[in-house]
This record gives structure tokens, C-alpha cells and sequence, in this order.
């Protein structure tokens, strides 16, 4: 039996898109386009919620700015809030591998918030002259700005997992550091035994080093939350209105609950934008933290367990 399928369009042309999904036409075709690692963007929720976040504050900005009317911000913004609460995750159906920097991605997002909205408001899915996904989800973005906010936010909701679970870790090592304060053994060095320690003390070791890693981690997240939104483009703002900026971040502050997510306090100007829209090297010193963090976990795991 063939599948309900209902006609959208876009510059290529007529597409057919599952008549129940919440996805659209730009979305199905990144589908066909892109079959690279057999999995979608589903897998990642973190990414999801904050690519809902950011559009969600979008929203709030344009509605402020009189660029889109109330009762089409209402529903727009119910709509992210319902995706950010965990709902139709399976709806984003992208390869996390995609050409076109993450266009896809957003337009996947950008399609099932806006059919999502129609539904809100009463109208069926794919009834894109009351709410387009790019004219009113996407107003004022672009993926370029979009999609690097998104990741960020997601990374940083990683971290904070990351360090709960490291600051666990270092209450039992310095549990474990006071329990064997008086158990002597030999200290080793150059591959040898050396010079008398105590366990007590190795353990504190493994609790001061994964606290400074902790630290690591904590300077990591404030750079990931230095964005470049509301840059649109290519970091200038080009096309955007000259207000967006600075209430797209504050209001992707109060959703996110991390405080200002630009480039320093503040609205995001175009000299302050344009280097935060090619710099990597936020992700570069998470990358860098997480993985020795891994490491002297690892490390220190292995080590308390020869000492059991």
C-alpha cells in the first residue's frame, strides 16, 4: 500500500513528503542527498533542544521588533518549547553529515517548528503561506549563525554533565584520601619503587588533578558561549535588523539559563561577530579539555583500582 504523501515545492520543484511528517520538502531531499553515516541528528538531543532554544529566542526578538505578528510568534514559541521538552525528536531526520555548513540541519528544524506551529494555530502541515519556514522560523538567521550557536549550546550542556560527574569523582577520592591517610605503601618513580607515601596521598593527587581539569572545563564552556548570533551571514549582520542582535542573546540567555550567550556581554557587534563566525578555537580548547579530562579519569580509575 503506498505511503499518504502530501506536495511541497521549493526552487527544484513538486517534492512528496510523508503525508504525517513534520518535516518538509528541504528536508526530504537532505535526506536522498545526504546518505553518509546511516544515522540522523535524532541521536543527538542536546543538539536538537538548542537549535529549538535558538529559535525559540528568534522569535521572541522578531515578535519584539514588530518583524512578526504575536499570535505567529505564539506558536512558533510553543512549538520549541514542545521540542525542547523532548518531543518530535524523531522528527529530525538529517544525517549528522551534510554538505552546506549545516543547512540542512536548520532547515530541518526550521521545518518541523514551523508545521509543528501550523498545527498550534489550527491549519495542516505544509500550509506554508501562514507560517514559512524560512520567512518567519528562520527570520533574521542563517545557518551560519544558527547552526555554530546551536552546537556551542549543546556542547556546553554536555560539559556541565561532564563536570557533575567529575565533581562526584572528586568527592569520592578525597573520601577515599582521608579513609587511607594511614595506609602506607611505596611511592614509584622512573618505573620503579622509590621513597614511602601513603595511599592517602595518592588518592588526594587523583582528587586535585580532576579538579583542575574541572577547571579546564569551566573556561571551555565560557568561550563556547561566546556567539556570534544575530551575524547572520557572515558574522556583519547583513540584512538583519540592527536591534536582533542584542535581543536574540538575551533572550536566548533567560531560555538557555546560561547567562549572555554572545561575544562578551552585551550585543553582538560586527567587529565582535566577524571573528567569532570563523574562529574554531572555542571547540579547540573543549576538545582539548574533554580529552584530558578522559584521560586522568581513566588514569586515576586504573590506578584506584590496582590500589584496591
Amino acid at each position: 500500500m503506498a505511503q499518504a504523501t502530501r506536495i511541497e515545492h521549493d526552487l527544484v520543484g513538486d517534492k512528496e513528503v510523508p503525508l504525517g511528517a513534520y518535516y518538509g520538502v528541504h528536508t526530504v531531499r537532505a535526506v536522498e542527498n545526504f546518505t553518509i553515516t546511516g544515522s540522523t541528528i535524532a541521536q543527538f538531543p542536546d543538539l536538537i533542544a538548542a537549535l529549538a532554544a535558538v529559535k525559540q529566542a528568534a522569535a521572541r526578538a522578531n515578535r519584539d521588533l514588530g518583524l512578526l505578528p504575536p499570535a505567529l510568534a505564539g506558536a512558533i514559541i510553543s512549538a520549541c518549547e514542545g521540542i525542547r521538552a523532548g518531543r518530535l525528536i524523531e522528527e529530525f531526520v538529517v544525517d549528522p553529515v551534510q554538505g552546506g555548513a549545516g543547512t540542512s540541519t536548520n532547515m530541518n528544524a526550521n521545518e518541523v517548528i514551523a508545521n509543528r506551529a501550523l498545527e498550534i494555530l489550527g491549519h495542516p502541515r505544509g500550509c506554508y503561506d501562514v507560517i514559512h519556514p524560512l520567512d518567519h522560523v528562520n527570520l533574521g538567521q542563517s545557518t551560519n549563525d544558527v547552526y555554530p550557536t546551536a552546537v556551542r549550546l549543546a556542547l556546553v550542556a554536555s560539559l556541565r554533565r561532564i563536570d557533575a560527574s567529575l565533581g562526584a569523582l572528586t568527592t569520592a577520592f578525597t573520601k577515599k584520601a582521608a579513609e587511607f591517610s594511614d595506609v602506607r605503601k611505596k611511592g614509584r618513580t622512573q618505573l620503579q619503587d622509590a621513597v614511602p607515601m601513603t595511599l592517602g596521598q595518592e588518592f588526594t593527587t587523583y582528587a586535585v588533578m580532576i579538579e583542575e581539569d574541572r577547571r579546564r572545563l569551566t573556561e571551555a564552556a565560557a568561550l563556547l558561549l561566546e556567539s556570534h548570533l544575530g551575524g547572520t551571514a557572515i558574522g556583519t549582520g547583513i540584512n538583519g535588523h540592527p536591534h536582533y542582535a542584542e535581543l536574540a542573546c538575551a533572550y536566548l540567555a533567560d531560555i538557555s539559563g546560561e547567562g549572555c550567550p554572545c561575544r562578551k556581554p552585551g550585543p553582538v557587534s560586527a567587529r565582535q561577530a566577524v571573528p567569532a563566525a570563523t574562529s574554531t578555537a572555542a571547540a579547540v580548547t573543549q576538545r582539548g579539555a574533554t580529552r584530558l579530562s578522559t584521560r586522568i579519569t581513566a588514569a586515576s580509575s586504573c590506578a584506584s583500582e590496582h590500589s584496591s
